[in-house]
């Protein structure tokens, strides 16, 4: 299917009566005017991909930035940092398929899958490029997205992102096992949802890593009330995370990277997942920049908006967005692969 048959045969609901990027009710829906006025928070949009309504936020005016939240999570995630970024951006949330306010199927739950999503749902928005920004599960699903489709990424931001290194909470190991999903049902009881606030909110008061995120946490948890979205919850969790902890890896890939500028931003007290993982990404990525939060846990977004907020502008400002070369990376996947595997027989010319 083309661009054109996607935006064809999609169909869309703007609840404020936007249209495309730049387009009518562009400024309306979270308010940013070209002078960065005050922004409104924006209310949610939908559109119909592929049959699945999807849902998203959308507000301001200017170069876009697509927001992906994590696993459990919804783009009001992003609430805190959107008004800052729309004053000259224009920024793009959506809920991810079986998240928020979006179809919870039966269906495609893998990182590729969402990162086709992502394509998919700016192709029909009128997007060609854009910054894209990922936390937790969300950065592996922007990573994949740059890996994918590298002529549409500008630039990538991980955000305490999943796909560095098995390492991960127990919790979420546990949660992945077989059998877990009768246990995750009686989220939704009330004296079990009472008795997890009691206790997160007295983990809060403890000089604990988690309890710096105990209201986010309570937060993604209460995202888990119905079935279909318990079912979806697990469907992603485990196409991502086995009893031996993360399954996927974006390091085998990250030198495909050079010339992507990137930014990594952790928080030092993640107890989700362990800040070492920002310094091995950093590592592994040639030319990127790394901002590591001390004060900050799995959410520094949230912790420290303002903090977040000049750290992403001044890397927007200082960077230029990438301009992907089929043939450079070719020649960047050859020459790798020439250093680690033993030379195969010539290819004839038709084939090069």
């Amino acid at each position: 299917m083309t661009a054109a048959d996607m935006r064809a045969t999609a169909r869309h609901t703007d609840l404020d009566g936007g249209h495309g990027v730049g387009g009518p009710g562009g400024e309306h829906a979270g308010g940013a005017g070209r002078g960065g006025g005050p922004v409104a928070a924006p209310t949610p949009r939908f559109v119909t991909v592929h049959g699945y309504r999807r849902s998203y936020l959308r507000a301001g005016h200017g170069p876009v930035l697509l927001l992906i939240h994590g696993i459990g999570d919804n783009a009001r995630t992003w609430l805190p940092i959107i008004a800052r970024l729309a004053r000259h951006h224009t920024v793009i949330a959506p809920d991810l398929l079986g998240h928020g306010l979006s179809d919870k199927p039966r269906g495609d739950y893998s990182i590729a899958g969402y990162a086709c999503g992502m394509r998919d749902l700016l192709t029909v928005l009128g997007v060609e490029r854009a910054t894209v920004i990922g936390h937790s599960l969300g950065g592996g699903v922007a990573m994949q997205f740059a890996y994918q489709f590298p002529e549409r990424c500008e630039r990538l931001v991980l955000v305490a992102t999943g796909g560095v290194g098995p390492d991960v909470h127990p919790a979420l190991r546990a949660a992945a096992l077989p059998g877990a999903g009768p246990v995750l049902s009686l989220v939704g009881l009330p004296p079990v949802r009472l008795a997890g606030r009691t206790g997160m909110r007295a983990l809060r008061l403890l000089p604990t890593d988690l309890g710096r995120d105990a209201e986010d946490i309570l937060r993604v948890g209460d995202s888990l009330g119905t079935p279909t979205a318990r079912a979806a919850f697990l469907r992603t969790l485990r196409s991502v995370i086995d009893a031996r902890g993360q399954s996927i890896t974006m390091l085998d890939r990250c030198y495909l990277a050079a010339g992507m500028p990137s930014l990594i931003v952790w928080g030092e007290h993640d107890a989700v997942i362990p800040a070492r993982h920002a310094r091995t990404a950093h590592t592994a990525m040639p030319g990127s920049r790394l901002e590591i939060f001390a004060d900050a846990g799995h959410f520094p977004h949230h912790s420290e908006p303002e903090r977040f907020c000049r750290v992403l502008t001044d890397f927007l400002a200082t960077t230029r967005p990438a301009n992907h070369s089929a043939r450079q990376w070719r020649a960047i996947l050859r020459e790798h692969t020439r250093a680690t595997e033993p030379a195969g027989p010539p290819l004839a010319p038709e084939a090069r």
